[in-house]
């Protein structure tokens, strides 16, 4: 065979390879958009050296005379705090309890300097530490937000990935319920890329940042979403429904429907009809070291109480789950329902 004839056959090769890969993409529906995980599995833990293990929960300086130490993400901590001020009061126990973000929680508890984290994901593979258990307090909507003069009021959920991706790239190329076009704009996507080893919450629309559009304005604080999103009539972004009551003074945003879901609708979350949502969990230690009977009382409480958490929350509790079939492993949620 000489060279020619040798880059002939070559090339027929290849062009045969990408052919056959274009098939199987074709028949298993493969697509440069994807979603990322809902969550991860429970009996993944990782490895952590015997010292680690051995050693027990001590508190910070600061929390030396406490008798529960809990750090909260921070949607769980105005949920979650009245309860525990309540459950500290009748049980005459100070608890201290830390504001923060899922990253704290997870350093806290990895340093074993807290009791109990609170988390506005599921864990990823990194969090679950020997003798870390999760108990699933309930899921929230995640809106899609846009400015409130936007005449869109729905989108599928296929859209709102190729909103996001930057398939879509102007409002015209989609219509409102009454078939009204969108304003002839380009579409400015907004995101808070948190939590990015974590599977569910953003990762449910796009698995990673790689996905979005080279037009991503990105924020690092769901404020800066709030007053980037009603400042801009371009704009799309997302977040729960509580931070729309809590942030108001940043500006008004209107919540999109998708697939002609509302995000206000539990009916429509827990069905699973709504696509978008967030779970939030919280922990308790298992083992000699570790193991607070305190903790896993105020862990049980917290669940009991979750009805009772602030409407302004918009927190579906785990029972409401279960009852409608979603998948648990012990008391973490692990699977959508079906």
């Amino acid at each position: 065979m000489n060279r020619k004839t040798g880059w002939v056959v070559l090339l027929l090769c290849s062009a045969v390879l990408i052919l056959h890969l274009t098939d199987i993409n074709a028949s298993s529906g493969f697509s440069g958009i994807a979603a990322g995980p809902s969550f991860t599995d429970p009996s993944q833990v990782i490895d952590m050296p015997k010292e680690w293990e051995a050693q027990p929960i001590k508190y910070q300086f600061s929390s030396s005379d406490a008798g529960l130490v809990v750090a909260l993400d921070q949607h769980l901590y105005p949920a979650l705090l009245p309860l525990i001020n309540k459950y500290a009061k009748e049980h005459s126990m100070k608890i201290v309890v830390h504001e923060g973000t899922c990253g704290i929680a997870a350093g806290m508890l990895s340093n074993k300097t807290a009791d109990i984290g609170g988390f506005c994901c599921p864990p990823g593979f990194t969090d679950r530490l020997p003798g870390l258990k999760y108990h699933t307090l309930g899921i929230s909507s995640l809106a899609l937000l846009v400015h409130k003069g936007n005449n869109i009021d729905n989108v599928t959920y296929k859209q709102a990935q190729e909103i996001f991706s930057g398939d879509i790239r102007d409002w015209s190329e989609l219509s409102s319920a009454e078939g009204m076009q969108g304003e002839n704009m380009p579409v400015q996507p907004i995101a808070r890329l948190h939590c990015k080893l974590r599977p569910g919450h953003w990762r449910l629309l796009l698995d990673n940042q790689e996905q979005f559009s080279t037009r991503l304005l990105e924020v690092g604080a769901i404020s800066d979403m709030i007053s980037s999103v009603s400042s801009d009539e371009r704009a799309i972004g997302y977040e729960v429904l509580w931070t729309f009551t809590r942030y108001k003074k940043r500006g008004e945003v209107k919540a999109l429907k998708i697939n002609n879901y509302s995000p206000y609708s539990s009916e429509a979350l827990i069905s699973g009809h709504y696509p978008l949502y967030r779970t939030y969990n919280l922990t308790t230690w298992e083992g000699d070291n570790n193991s607070n009977p305190r903790a896993h009382e105020l862990v049980e409480y917290l669940l009991n109480q979750s009805e009772h958490i602030g409407r302004e929350h918009y927190i579906i509790p785990a029972l409401r789950l279960r009852q409608a079939g979603w998948q648990f492993s012990g008391n973490e949620l692990v699977g959508d329902p079906g």
